[in-house]
């Protein structure tokens, strides 16, 4: 397989069963963005609040899934494009570069992101279930993700839009967190903190969901009839 390490020029080349997740972790982006009249992909740059950085993607689906990896507190780092794989299988050198590598508290999780439809297509299969063997022989997590459920991806799109946590008065956020509000609805939270206007107890109620400590049912769209948990 290969990397670029960030930062530098060179490749670095290395046995599979040998690249250690820290080089891999500060890798650059295998390919840079290609732009040309009429593509079809909309590429793009994402601010993690993960990383603290920014995240390339090449498609709209590439989004949704950091989208989804941001908003996974078991996430500690999302790295876009991270090696160049390479297999010599029935006579030829395959090579695939995978879309992302999330560091994650279970382990390494190597993504493929690909539209449904084109999962099932024989050279598509192939790729997928030889990088499959590759990375799950590292003891590491290998997925192919395809369209999430609508209301889902569209809750945490909204509630991404309150990820940057220096936008929030501190204090509002600790007595948030301190006060009575497992099992109230949302759209009453704002009546148990009074000295604070409505809309700025909302939007930290909002950062509280998107860093997971609290807690609602994201399978439908949010309204303020949903009932807030705390995380466990």
């Amino acid at each position: 397989m290969s990397v670029r390490p960030e930062g530098r020029a060179v490749v670095e080349d290395r046995a599979w069963s040998e690249v250690s997740v820290e080089l891999l972790a500060s890798a650059a982006p295998w390919r840079t963005f290609r732009w040309y009249k009429g593509q079809k992909h909309y590429s793009g740059i994402y601010w993690s609040a993960t990383t603290n950085d920014h995240v390339i993607y090449e498609s709209r689906l590439e989004l949704a899934r950091l989208l989804f990896a941001d908003f996974d507190p078991s996430v500690r780092h999302i790295v876009a494009q991270p090696f160049l794989l390479k297999a010599e299988l029935e006579g030829k050198v395959r090579k695939h570069i995978p879309d992302y590598l999330l560091i994650t508290e279970q382990g390494p999780v190597v993504v493929d992101v690909k539209p449904l439809h084109r999962v099932s297509k024989p050279e598509v299969a192939f790729t997928f279930d030889w990088t499959r063997r590759a990375v799950e022989s590292r003891g590491w997590r290998y997925e192919v993700w395809s369209e999430p459920p609508p209301a889902e991806l569209e809750n945490i799109r909204f509630l991404a839009g309150y990820r940057r946590p220096w936008l929030f008065d501190a204090d509002l956020l600790d007595e948030l967190r301190g006060a009575d509000i497992d099992g109230v609805p949302l759209g009453q939270i704002a009546r148990r903190l009074p000295a604070y206007a409505e809309p700025q107890v909302r939007s930290a109620v909002h950062h509280l969901l998107w860093s997971c400590e609290l807690l609602v049912e994201l399978d439908r769209p949010l309204d303020p009839s949903r009932v807030c948990r705390r995380a466990a």
